[in-house]
Parts: structure tokens; C-alpha cells; sequence
């Protein structure tokens, strides 16, 4: 028998287009004028968007107990869950800051929440989409040493005895670091880790990474093209993938936002 997260993967194996990508928001840590911004963009994209993709870190901190969840940026949990009624499909991938999510995003807000990479089709595109966190050669060497810890049911088991005020304002604390301020190589190691998985890959179309903070839409030597939506957190940047086109935009209070950049299929 199929666990959840399994069926939920199975099921997104094809998005539908328009397919807008976000990542990295760290709402809860965010400024309200920020949390604003990406609530309206999210209300936005009913009857704009038929999918859309969280790239990881949508939260500052993410944990589910079993009656109890943390209480910052509750309208962007709730605005999700409206998004979803109207039949927007929305996958969510963990990252670093929310890789702790379970049955209150999948059945409750109604997301396809995974933790790990997604690889299917949008828009006849072929896409793997990861958060990027722990894929730098040098400098995530210390990150990839605890994140086993981090991810062990067991550990998962003790956190979720301490009283939730306490286990958030640990989390929060611990996790101030990698927040504030973007990737020290300015996101050189991801695009070099995503040129080299291109390169090897190449029944992939697209390549989406988030984590570094760093706004990207190249296209590699391979023919390939490397995607990071950037930071909501510094700059409301997105993604959006349709049948012909890749656009890398900036949020202007509307779903459409200003075209930064731009790549043809």
C-alpha cells in the first residue's frame, strides 16, 4: 500500500500551465508588508494560474503536532487552502525551513506536499523541481552532516514533545543564520550543481532550484535550462512556465508582474 506522500507524487506527475513557481518567503520572519504582498499574489492567481509550486521555505518554520500549529502567517496557510478550492493544483516542496510538514498540509489545506525532489511534466516541459538545500560541493558540507538528524523520525518524535512555544522559539533561533542574507557565492554553486545535473540529464527540459536567494533563468550549454524563483523574502520574484515560454517575473501587485527575463522553449 502507497503511503500519502507517495500518492500525492505519483498524482502531480503533470502540471498544468499556467504553472507559477515561488520559493524561499520565510513568512513568520517576514516583514507583515511582505506577508501582504505574498497573500495578494496568492488571491491573485485564482482564475490566473491552473498550478502552482512552492519551492521550499514558504515558512520561516514549519511543524506539525498533533492538534497544534505554529501561528505565524496563519492567512497564508488559510489563502493557500482558498486557492486550492478553486481547483488550482498546488505542490509543495519541503525545504530546509519546512521540511516537517505532514496530514495538515495534505488533507486539511489540500496541497501535494513532498519532502525530496519532483520530477514530471508541465506544460509538455520535462522539470525537476528541488529546493536545492545540502547541493553544494564546499559549502553545504556541514549542512548535509546534521540533516539526516534533522529529518530522523525519531528526532522529529522528541521535538514534538516540547511545549510548541518552546520548539518555535528554539527553531526560530537556530535558524536565524539561513535567512539573512543570500548565498555568500551568490548562487555559483547551485548553477554549477545545475549544470553539471543538466549535462547528465538530458531528457530534462527545465531545472528548478530555490534556497540560495538568488533570482535565476539561464540556459545552459546542454540546451537545458536552470530556474531559481529567488526570494520572496528579499523580492517578490516568481516563476510562470506556459506551453511556449519560461518567464522569470517581479510581483506588481498582480499575478502578471513585470517580466525580468525570459526563455522560449
Amino acid at each position: 500500500m502507497l503511503c500519502k506522500a507517495c500518492i500525492a507524487t505519483l498524482t502531480l506527475a503533470v502540471l498544468n500551465a499556467p504553472c507559477y513557481i515561488v520559493s524561499d518567503a520565510h513568512l513568520g520572519v517576514a516583514s507583515p508588508q511582505v506577508e501582504r504582498s505574498f497573500v495578494s499574489f496568492l488571491r491573485g492567481l485564482a482564475g490566473e494560474a491552473a498550478s502552482l509550486v512552492v519551492n521550499g521555505d514558504l515558512f520561516d518554520f514549519w511543524f506539525e503536532w498533533k492538534t497544534v500549529i505554529p501561528r505565524r502567517s496563519f492567512r497564508a496557510l488559510a489563502a493557500l487552502a482558498e486557492l486550492r478550492d478553486t481547483g488550482v493544483e498546488i505542490l509543495w516542496v519541503a525545504g530546509n525551513h519546512d521540511c516537517w510538514g505532514g496530514e495538515i498540509l495534505r488533507e486539511d489545506v489540500g496541497v501535494d506536499y513532498i519532502v525530496g525532489p519532483w520530477e514530471g511534466t508541465i506544460a509538455g516541459w520535462k522539470v525537476r523541481i528541488e529546493h536545492g538545500d545540502g547541493l553544494r560541493d564546499r559549502e553545504d558540507r556541514g549542512y548535509r552532516m546534521i540533516r539526516p538528524i534533522m529529518r530522523n523520525r525519531l528526532a522529529i518524535k522528541a521535538f514534538r514533545l516540547i511545549h510548541p512555544d518552546w520548539a518555535s522559539r528554539l527553531a526560530h533561533g537556530s535558524s536565524n543564520a539561513s535567512r539573512t542574507y543570500r548565498a555568500k557565492d551568490e548562487g555559483r554553486g547551485l548553477r554549477s550543481y545545475a549544470q553539471r545535473q543538466l549535462e547528465n540529464a538530458t531528457d530534462l527540459n527545465l531545472l528548478v532550484y530555490g534556497h540560495s536567494h538568488v533570482a535565476a533563468l539561464e540556459r545552459m550549454p546542454s540546451g537545458g535550462v536552470f530556474a531559481n524563483a529567488g526570494s520572496w523574502l528579499d523580492a517578490p520574484t516568481f516563476l510562470r512556465l506556459t506551453d511556449e515560454v519560461i518567464e522569470l517575473r517581479e510581483s506588481d501587485g498582480s499575478p502578471q508582474g513585470a517580466c525580468l527575463n525570459s526563455i522560449n522553449r
